[in-house]
């Protein structure tokens, strides 16, 4: 058993030896901890400066400026709620103490899982017919089974999560008993031949509320509707997680970073697709493996950032950058192969780097088989078809992706993907169309640039593709038709190819 102290928004772990805001670690010290501990287990009453310095620097003498150090530190954390500055006081000659309500609760010790977790509990059937809560059950079964297939997503087995079916819940409750730091809840209401499905995704710490929607569809086949809400349910929070964890992982002090946690720092990096992002996201990606040398999905994640540093004309040396893609997209695959994020960047970058059809588009298939909701594996499959010179297939692909995740970060990767398999298929004015959503996505990517100027350039419409040339070459000005597309095979490129000739860049 361990004791956990609770006040406001806070919550000091002792077992962890950290004071968390909700979810998150706050930037105090060890000592810093030890004096608050002090003050918390003896509310409303003063502790004196000697016994404070005692508790942080045990059989230590050192000074009481040492003690007003920690307390300056404690207070501008505890600052940050508003209106909560009085936790801790002065008392003039008696010390300090903490004035605030406590509640302190004993918990059994639990290992939490390092990278995000989360529960789903039993959806509440509000149709009023116990026969449909075969329905609601069976959702929420091919919504846990769906969400297990994102390795870096732990999720709890359905045995434990069903263990609160009827029951009246207190969600922080729940995330502490099962160790999770997210908890998925709904509820089924059945009605005149329809359904509504409501769901919310919660900060089990905080109980804040993270994303909500309702889904409302025709009750005809049941399983195909409980696999249309499964996606549905799963594209929308699958990101809001991983959002949510990056955003957690920036706040984190550097000492107390793990190799996720480098992994999260690294993906925004990664989607900024600037010469600084690439850099920076291969930096934290080769630290994430300093760690843990066995993370197969960083490797991948490293791979795919020095194959981008040869296709944006990034790299001072591309046959480096070649080289370690390869090496590192091979490393990934014989840590695990049965990743499908994984499987689908060592695919993708095969198919830039190395050239083998056959192979690239069965790891492909492969990745979108183990993860049918991964936006990396659609995303990655279109650009392994597109290099095979299989437009059609490319944009089946890349639809789906765009489909599945429509609010992506990496989004205007896709929508590059989509225009030039649009291209090669003559469909120049959708090419145009996804261009533009590219560049509204992400106006630095020189690669929406090159999508536009060859597609207008087809259509005849000159002033168009000349403006779409200037944009691009103030993003890449060292852009030449050699230096560029030669680094990929030119057959699934001819018509992209001529397009950028007509737009006037340069050989």
């Amino acid at each position: 058993m361990h004791s956990v102290y609770e006040f406001g928004p806070f919550r000091l772990d002792l077992s962890a030896e950290t004071l968390f805001r909700g979810a998150d670690p706050m930037p105090v010290g060890r000592r810093a901890v030890a004096v608050l501990r002090a003050l918390l287990e003896h509310p409303g009453v003063p502790v004196s400066k000697d016994a404070l310095i005692q508790t942080a620097w045990p059989g230590l003498a050192v000074e009481e400026g040492n003690l007003a150090v920690q307390i300056a530190a404690l207070r501008r954390v505890l600052v940050e709620e508003p209106g909560a500055d009085g936790w801790i006081e002065t008392m003039p000659r008696r010390g300090y103490r903490f004035i605030g309500s406590v509640v302190v609760s004993n918990e059994a010790a639990r290992s939490t899982p390092a990278r995000a977790s989360i529960a789903v509990l039993p959806f509440e059937n509000m149709s009023g017919d116990p026969d449909q809560d075969y329905f609601a059950e069976g959702m929420v079964e091919e919504i846990i089974t769906a969400l297990s297939r994102f390795k870096w997503l732990f999720v709890i087995a359905r045995n434990s999560s069903f263990t609160y079916k009827g029951k009246a819940v207190d969600i922080k409750q729940v995330g502490r008993e099962l160790g999770v730091r997210y908890v998925l809840e709904g509820s089924v209401r059945k009605a005149a031949g329809k359904v509504r499905i409501a769901g919310q995704l919660i900060d089990a710490a905080t109980g804040a509320h993270i994303w909500a929607d309702t889904f409302e569809r025709e009750l005809t086949d049941v399983f195909a509707l409980q696999d249309e809400v499964t996606v549905a349910v799963v594209s929308a929070i699958q990101p809001k997680l991983l959002q949510t964890e990056m955003e957690m992982a920036t706040r984190r002090r550097p000492e107390n970073l793990t190799a996720y946690d480098f992994y999260l720092r690294a993906m925004p990096q990664y989607n900024l697709a600037s010469r600084e992002g690439l850099a920076e996201a291969i930096r934290l990606a080769h630290r994430a493996l300093e760690l843990d040398p066995r993370f197969g999905l960083v490797a991948a994640l490293a791979g795919v950032g020095h194959m981008h540093n040869v296709l944006l004309g990034y790299a001072t040396d591309p046959q480096f950058d070649r080289k370690e893609a390869v090496r590192l997209s091979r490393l990934a695959l014989t840590l695990d192969d049965s990743d499908s994020a994984t499987l689908a960047s060592a695919a993708v970058i095969s198919a830039f780097m190395v050239g083998d059809s056959e192979s690239e588009i069965e790891m492909a298939d492969r990745a979108v088989s183990l993860n049918p909701n991964s936006w990396i594996a659609w995303n990655s499959r279109g650009w392994v078809y597109e290099i095979a010179g299989l437009p059609e297939e490319a944009v089946r692909s890349f639809e789906h992706a765009i489909r599945i995740s429509p609010v992506d970060p990496g989004l205007h990767r896709a929508f590059c993907g989509l225009g030039f398999a649009l291209i090669e298929l003559g469909r120049f004015d959708e090419a145009i169309v996804a261009g533009k959503k590219a560049q509204r996505q992400n106006p630095s990517y020189a690669t929406a640039y090159r999508c536009l100027a060859a597609a207008f350039a087809h259509l005849g419409r000159s002033s168009e593709a000349r403006e779409a040339v200037a944009y691009m070459l103030e993003v890449d000005p060292a852009f030449t038709i050699s230096a560029r597309m030669g680094r990929v095979r030119r057959l699934h490129v001819k018509l992209l190819i001529e397009g950028l000739r007509k737009a006037g860049l340069p050989e």
